[in-house]
């Protein structure tokens, strides 16, 4: 522990106990070899640890005396801390004299005493290390400060080069617009890009551009009304609109698809299936904790069954009169494609839930061939 104590102390301060040793070296050995003379071992620690006091003491007060406050409070302040560092330097070193001499780490002086030989190059010396500590804190605070300039610059920077980005996206997708309403591919292609970037980065937002990018596509290359449309196709788009409804909801909607028969090769009027399941989410209850909304499509015996029941949701008001308007459409769908051949009803029955049903002769012509 204490070792691992002593690496951290040393990787931290490794610099200032370099610099210490460098001076402390110069001062001792070269002075002391250019003059030939040297003092008691006990003297140089005595004035070393003054100094070092006086050096960190003066500069860990002068940091919080430039922070805050005006001008001329720092002054007043700075100068009192002069004052006071002067005398406590005096001070100190009188009375670590008597006490170094007492421990025999240096000679006895017995008439050594707090006069004018003493004090003056005490004064002398506190003020060099009021000096070097000075010194050295506005040099830490002016990297200090040239370090946050810099960062507000690359932050700047960096904000700007995101702005830009934003305002070059914000243009290439307007162009991509206009660009799509010609070309349906490109526009496609540009969603597949947008998808595959956002799925690492958000997975959700992906899945939404995917299933929009898919229903844009079927909306697109759809024939007209008049035609039938593979039921596997319709019933896929039923699945993408459920999606993008889950990820609006975060998954809070209760509601199933339930699928039965094989679809390949069956054909059924387009708009049917996704008017009956947009009216659920419009008009219908689909958070309910114990009712879900359900979505039935059964195949067998060339018969196609498709049967919606969801709970009524009373607080849309209004809205649910507009319900009708697509069961109309519905209605009058099937009647222009099958005649009189279909059934369809719709009621709402006791327990508040709101059902469709529709039944249609629908034979697959890849069924007859394997016949």
């Amino acid at each position: 522990m204490n070792l691992l104590y002593l690496r951290k102390f040393y990787e931290k301060y490794k610099f200032h106990l370099l610099v210490w040793s460098l001076y402390i070296i110069y001062e001792v050995f070269i002075l002391g070899l250019a003059t030939h003379s040297f003092r008691e071992p006990g003297a140089y620690l005595l004035v070393y640890l003054v100094n070092i006091l006086t050096f960190y003491t003066y500069g860990f007060f002068l940091k919080k005396i430039i922070k805050t406050g005006s001008i001329p409070i720092k002054i007043i302040k700075i100068t009192a801390l002069i004052i006071i560092i002067i005398f406590a330097y005096i001070v100190s070193t009188f009375l670590l004299i008597i006490l170094f001499e007492q421990m025999g780490l240096i000679t006895a002086n017995p008439s050594r005493s707090l006069n004018r030989e003493f004090i003056l190059p005490c004064i002398y010396r506190s003020i060099l290390y009021i000096g070097y500590s000075t010194g050295y804190i506005y040099v830490v605070k002016s990297f200090q400060d040239q370090k946050k300039v810099e960062a507000l610059e690359r932050q700047n920077l960096v904000t700007q080069i995101e702005k830009q980005a934003l305002e070059n996206d914000l243009v290439q997708s307007q162009n991509n617009y206009l660009r799509s309403q010609i070309n349906p591919h490109f526009l496609f292609n540009t969603l597949n890009f947008i998808y595959n970037d956002a799925r690492k980065k958000a997975p959700m937002a992906a899945d939404a551009i995917m299933n929009l990018a898919e229903m844009m596509r079927y909306a697109l290359k759809r024939p007209a009304a008049s035609e039938m449309v593979p039921l596997s196709e319709e019933i896929e788009q039923i699945e993408h609109l459920i999606n993008l409804h889950k990820l609006r909801t975060a998954n809070t909607i209760n509601l199933e698809l339930q699928v039965s028969g094989d679809m390949f090769g069956l054909r059924f009027p387009p708009l049917i299936l996704l008017t009956l399941v947009e009216n659920i989410f419009k008009h219908g209850n689909i958070s309910h904790s114990t009712q879900p909304a359900i979505i039935k499509i059964a195949y067998e015996n060339d018969k196609l069954n498709i049967n919606t029941i969801n709970m009524i949701n009373d607080n849309k008001g209004k809205q649910t009169e507009s319900h009708h308007v697509g069961i109309d459409n519905v209605g009058k769908r099937l009647s222009s494609f099958y005649g009189n051949d279909y059934i369809f009803k719709y009621y709402q029955d006791q327990l508040n839930r709101y059902i469709t049903e529709i039944g249609v002769t629908v034979v697959n012509p890849l069924a007859r061939l394997n016949r």
